[in-house]
């Protein structure tokens, strides 16, 4: 239902200190100096909706990213965001750049429906502010149409509707709304938005640049069939060749190159010590160790049918899932049953482990005694997605579950030892897992490294801990 009379106005925004993203439970990756939400769209939605403060939303797409490199007000309302939202191939380029990868893009066109439809079904209400005299108030109505039981609070344009400034806030705030949504373009949005946050009462604002022409069907949209897909862009580039080709394009391409100055940046030189260490000891490890791996290959084959090698998605570095290898130490049936026993964890905390596992096999006890289990880790060393020192990989399962200060343990690639198997492995419970990880992120070094690697020769043979 449409509440608001056409003419009234809104808008929101947040307060906020940089590198608030893992204090708000949201799993985020860095790019440039900036940390970009790296969720999917029901986890941002259950997040804003389901939070109890208040929440800005902003957007950054290479052509923002090109923006704010010219404009420090601009790029100080992006870092003071609550939630900076992927938005584009650019970003998720500029991901890959940096060893990672975002789970979904989350650009403002496709998201900011799912979002009303979420709220219609709270009974949360939406103000709609922005555009050219008219727009919001045929974009509410079709909004309206198509979502069922969406309550528009209020619309109000965003040029003669935002001269006065007091005005427009009065008329936001009267409206009751719980989300305010803003389509100025960037930067004006965000900057107003920021300027803005602690005299705006609704609980959610966001800004969304051309979304209401989009609502409204003054912008015609992709097809259904590329909406959200890699190709969207060819297709907006057909449409709108001069503009796109400006903004898109060209656009892309600086903020390509800028992405690739400052990846090689992020390079430290501790970071390359770190992975030359890495290589020269897995590369003298294999050397050394093949003929106990041939030896543990073929007894895993004698005792039980089934690979010899256990596949597993584990969460590296920045929530990137990999691949992990391990010698099977269990029966082929392992992953079916382990639900009906996590009841039987040894472990406090959310990561099941058990000394009593039926799972396990004869000589997969004795390579968990040992820890000859996790050597064909080495492969994933070499191939870059861990590294030999680190907190041990999570499943996606458990990470999902993670509180937020164990968010801190992606902030480096998981490794095949670490300071937790050298204080007691599996005797050890989850908190107390969780910092000594953030120990090591915080102050992690080559030395450190070696130091730990030689103290886990020394942890293996005592054995404590190990099942």
């Amino acid at each position: 239902m449409f509440d608001g009379p056409a003419g009234e106005t809104a808008v929101l925004s947040g307060r906020y200190i940089r590198g608030s993203l893992r204090q708000k439970g949201v799993a985020a990756i860095p790019l440039f100096d900036l940390e970009v939400v790296n969720a999917t769209t029901e986890q941002v939605i259950e997040r804003v909706l389901a939070g109890a403060g208040r929440t800005r939303i902003a957007f950054l797409n290479a052509h923002c990213a090109n923006v704010a490199a010219g404009d420090r007000a601009y790029h100080d309302a992006l870092v003071t965001a609550d939630l900076l939202l992927p938005d584009g191939i650019g970003v998720e380029l500029a991901a890959r750049m940096r060893g990672m990868s975002l789970r979904e893009n989350l650009n403002g066109t496709d998201f900011t429906p799912r979002l009303l439809r979420a709220a219609a079904r709270r009974g949360k209400s939406v103000f709609l502010l922005g555009a050219k005299p008219g727009v919001a108030e045929e974009a509410a109505q079709r909004l309206c149409a198509k979502i069922p039981g969406l309550r528009v609070a209020g619309v109000r344009d965003g040029y003669g509707g935002l001269a006065d400034e007091a005005a427009a806030i009065e008329a936001v705030n009267q409206s009751g709304a719980d989300i305010l949504i803003l389509a100025l373009g960037v930067p004006i949005q965000d900057l107003w938005l920021a300027k803005h946050a602690a005299r705006l009462n609704p609980r959610v604002t966001l800004g969304v640049g051309a979304f209401l022409d989009f609502a409204a069907g003054r912008v015609r949209r992709a097809p259904k069939v590329v909406q959200g897909a890699r190709c969207e862009w060819i297709w907006r580039l057909a449409m709108e060749p001069r503009r796109m080709a400006k903004r898109y394009l060209w656009g892309n391409l600086a903020f390509l190159a800028r992405s690739a100055r400052h990846s090689l940046a992020q390079v430290s030189r501790q970071e390359l010590a770190h992975r030359g260490l890495d290589l020269a000891l897995t590369g003298l490890g294999l050397l050394a160790i093949w003929p106990l791996l041939l030896a543990v290959a073929l007894a895993i084959r004698v005792e039980s049918p089934g690979p010899v090698l256990f596949r597993q998605v584990r969460i590296g570095k920045g929530g990137k899932p990999f691949t992990l290898y391990k010698f099977r130490s269990m029966y082929r049936d392992a992953e079916a049953r382990r639900a009906a026993l996590l009841a039987t964890s040894d472990r406090d905390g959310i990561c099941f482990k058990s000394a009593s596992d039926p799972r396990v096999t004869r000589v997969g006890r004795l390579l968990r005694r040992f820890s000859l289990d996790e050597l064909p880790q080495l492969l994933n060393v070499l191939r870059g997605e861990m590294a030999l020192v680190g907190p041990r990989p999570a499943l996606p399962q458990e990470v999902e579950a993670y509180p937020t200060r164990a968010l801190e343990r992606l902030a480096v690639k998981p490794g095949l030892t670490g300071i937790w198997q050298v204080a007691g492995r599996a005797d050890i419970g989850f908190d107390k897992m969780v910092d000594l990880d953030v120990a090591y992120v915080r102050s992690r070094a080559p030395l450190l490294d070696v130091l730990l690697i030689a103290l886990t020769a020394r942890a293996v043979l005592g054995g404590r801990g190990a099942y």
